[in-house]
């Protein structure tokens, strides 16, 4: 080899070497912070809930469209009181909608409606009926709702006040994806709580998780070009207070293992019970389902996990809050061990009714 490929060669290698270090530099600043963490959550998810941190018989459930589409029957009905007697469920949200992009509600999404809340009334004493509606926003995309619209929010008012003529309970709103920091939400949520007060009929909605670290929001708004998965916990309480149930969707959290979902969930359960008034039903979303993706690995989100981060988060924060509960997404979805380990893990010290 001459004495030119032998330095050539020899800066190679000094650069080879340098290049190595840039790598491995760029590779730790990636990993340190995920690592760290990761054990935050994990660490998070240890210890004993509190004794008492269990039931207060004022869960929920999401239920399907095809209990107001014609699908369900009287038989129907009957099985499902029975499948839920002795659990803490008081709320049933009924997918009624989806609504119009200009807030409207066609009669024909829902002509079982009348059949449903009268059965319910006359054969499930003490439980409560909520019109589920919503639709996708055009928050991040060409089509939706649009929420900056006046004449769409008074649209979508006045669909609520026609769903409660068919004997609902209440009315319940999931509109996503719904951006933190939202004032048209806000004034759209002061219309509709001045129609439910003077119908005496209740308003609860769908909420985004909350910021797991400061600020993670808008950074995640930067990085994804304006697509957004939490709320500040700031605007979290500005809807809690304006709302009778705020429901919490904290599933679909991307964490791969039960350990780091149980803690993401606690964590998430410790933040919303800071910033929920006492006079508002905090209640906390448990995965029903099982789909597998980027977003959801049905082997770490169990309702085990749910049930017991929530606990610890509840144990931490606020275990005597008494107007809190769990939200079961959803009916049509869910498995014979999801209902099992509900009623084992948040039932268990309940009296039946």
């Amino acid at each position: 080899m001459s004495e030119r490929q032998q330095r050539r060669q020899g800066r190679w290698r000094r650069g080879w070497r340098r290049g190595r270090w840039w790598v491995l530099g760029f590779v730790l600043v990636l990993l340190v912070p995920v690592l760290v963490a990761g054990t935050a959550l994990r660490l998070n998810y240890t210890g004993e809930p509190a004794a008492g941190t269990t039931s207060r018989g004022k869960d929920v459930i999401w239920l399907g469209h095809a209990w107001v589409d014609g699908r369900k029957s009287d038989a129907d009905l009957a099985a499902f009181a029975a499948r839920i007697k002795g659990t803490g469920i008081r709320d049933l949200y009924v997918h009624a909608g989806p609504l119009e992009h200009d807030g409207t509600l066609p009669a024909d999404r829902h002509p079982r409606a009348r059949w449903l809340t009268d059965a319910v009334h006359r054969t499930m004493p003490g439980i409560r009926v909520h019109a589920w509606l919503g639709d996708v926003l055009a928050s991040e995309g060409p089509t939706g709702l649009r929420m900056e619209d006046a004449a769409t929010r008074t649209a979508v008012t006045g669909s609520a006040r026609q769903i409660l003529d068919t004997g609902f309970d209440g009315v319940h709103f999931d509109f996503e994806p719904l951006h933190s920091g939202d004032r048209d939400y806000l004034s759209l949520l002061d219309e509709l709580r001045r129609l439910t007060r003077a119908r005496h009929a209740l308003l609860s909605i769908a909420a985004h998780q909350i910021d797991p670290l400061p600020a993670a929001h808008r950074v995640a708004g930067v990085v994804s070009g304006g697509r957004q998965k939490w709320w500040s916990q700031e605007f979290f309480g500005q809807v809690a207070r304006r709302v009778d149930q705020i429901a919490v969707m904290s599933y679909d959290t991307w964490m791969p293992l039960e350990g780091l979902f149980g803690g993401y969930v606690a964590q998430q359960t410790a933040l919303a019970l800071e910033v929920t008034p006492e006079s508002t039903d905090l209640l906390m979303g448990v995965p029903f389902f099982h789909d597998n993706g980027m977003g959801h690995h049905a082997s770490a989100e169990t309702v085990s996990a749910a049930v017991r981060g929530i606990r610890l988060g509840l144990s931490r924060t606020d275990p005597h809050r008494e107007r809190f509960g769990l939200a079961l997404y959803v009916d049509f979805a869910a498995e014979e061990g999801d209902w099992t380990a509900y009623r084992k893990d948040w039932n268990g010290a309940l009296t039946p009714r």
